[in-house]
């Protein structure tokens, strides 16, 4: 991205995004962070506060056999952003697992471009929104296999749930394909809280509010089922706790 050229709507990746609060912080964005991930490594990244640009932005290369994690949560920004660009090597994998509570007019947002550059990459990436009142959330993915990178298998899943019928919701997934040998797969949901569910917790005794905030936490820990450190895992679920409290 040139820092020099300010989004417009034509930009795909921006299509979304809130211009006026990007124009009033675009002069003094900060570059891409650059991050290497040495073959046969694995390192994590996690993510649960933005700068004051609210825009954070990586650059990330992954060598062969190696593994990139970065889990993320979004919130409490009327407008905040996660973009990253991840290119594979032979064997490696990307793991993203983000989360977005947004309410009010928030505008909030996820952006990735993979790229598989080479043989037996992996990637899966997972994001959650529960979207309240008059909010925005977003996630934009991108996904290319090159034409020697045979035997990639790259997974998106992307829901969003929406508490009031104001609120908005975009998914946008992209996949660029020049290799025949590949197992690539996207799916998008938009929906609100199952009432039935709803109604069979209340037969059980359950308090609406008790039921409805279950239902609300275990929809965002699918964003943070991948991290493997169980003390990390529960912080950012924490978290997401209370930024869904804050959306009733």
């Amino acid at each position: 991205m040139n820092a020099l050229t300010l989004p417009t709507r034509r930009d795909e990746s921006w299509r979304y995004s809130d211009l006026q609060s990007v124009e009033r912080v675009w002069a003094d964005l900060d570059p891409a962070q650059t991050l290497h991930v040495p073959a046969d490594s694995h390192e994590r990244l996690r993510v649960d506060a933005l700068p004051e640009s609210g825009i954070l932005r990586y650059d990330v290369t992954v060598e062969a056999n190696a593994r990139f994690d970065l889990h993320c949560l979004l919130m409490d920004r009327d407008y905040g952003r996660v973009e990253i660009a991840v290119k594979l090597g032979d064997g490696a994998h990307f793991e993203l697992g983000g989360a977005i509570l947004a309410k009010g007019s928030q505008v909030l947002e996820i952006v990735t471009d993979v790229e598989h550059v080479e043989p037996n990459g992996t990637s899966n990436q997972t994001v959650r929104s529960v979207l309240a009142d008059k909010s925005t959330g977003s996630f934009l993915g991108k996904i290319g296999v090159a034409r020697d990178a045979q035997r990639t298998d790259a997974a998106q899943s992307v829901k969003s749930m929406l508490l009031d019928r104001g609120a908005t919701a975009n998914a946008v997934p992209q996949l660029e394909i020049f290799a025949d040998d590949v197992k690539c797969a996207h799916g998008a949901t938009v929906g609100e809280l199952d009432r039935q569910a709803l109604f069979y917790m209340a037969t059980r005794g359950l308090p609406p509010e008790v039921a409805r905030g279950l239902m609300l936490q275990a929809f965002i820990a699918d964003a943070f089922i991948g991290i493997d450190d169980d003390a990390a895992r529960e912080a950012l679920e924490g978290k997401a706790r209370d930024g869904l409290e804050n959306l009733r």
